[in-house]
């Protein structure tokens, strides 16, 4: 009996402690999908909305030092996750990112909004994206950025805060073409 008290004193305590540290988060899951009100920062404004055919060059960037802050879709920003930040698309969204350095290319579960700052850039990535990217050393790297189905199990993973199963890499001839449109935007 001593033990089953101990033991409800203990969940008692984690749950207490829990509510200081924020608690009250969304849990990971993907319904319902949140679309939202258009939105102003820094005197920008923003709409979000669906948009299935999605695909954008630019910039990424990563975020990671705010561990433990909610994110826009309520949910606890956890930097070690393959998550991401976008100013306008759904909560959540899945995307695929390809470093057009590299044509290394990853999928994203979109948890947040931004970024809000940085000529060109489409997507912020937590730290653990840009490390599965490979693009954390740069800060920023171009990118491709596409709006994607992924399978049940990918996107489980990525509920999880794990990466989704590897993806092959895009040929440098692709990767050119690319870069040249990015370049003819003037970004």
């Amino acid at each position: 009996m001593r033990r089953f008290a101990a033991l409800c004193s203990a969940g008692a305590m984690a749950l207490l402690l829990s509510a200081c540290g924020g608690g009250q988060y969304r849990p990971v899951r993907d319904v319902p999908v949140k679309i939202g009100p258009p939105y102003t920062v820094r005197g920008v404004t923003y709409t979000p909305a669906a948009d299935p055919g999605y695909d954008m060059l630019g910039y990424a960037s990563w975020y990671g030092s705010e561990s433990g802050n909610r994110t826009a879709n309520g949910e606890r920003f956890r930097p070690g996750w393959v998550s991401a930040a976008h100013v306008s698309l759904p909560l959540p969204s899945y995307v695929e990112v390809t470093a057009l350095d590299t044509g290394r290319t990853i999928v994203v579960r979109v948890n947040d909004r931004g970024p809000f700052s940085g000529r060109g850039r489409v997507i912020d990535l937590s730290r653990g994206a840009a490390e599965q990217l490979g693009v954390r050393a740069q800060g920023h790297a171009p990118v491709r950025v596409r709006l994607v189905d992924p399978p049940e199990k990918d996107r489980a993973r990525l509920r999880k805060g794990k990466a989704a199963r590897a993806r092959a890499t895009v040929p440098e001839a692709t990767l050119r073409k690319l870069r040249a449109q990015l370049a003819a935007a003037g970004l």
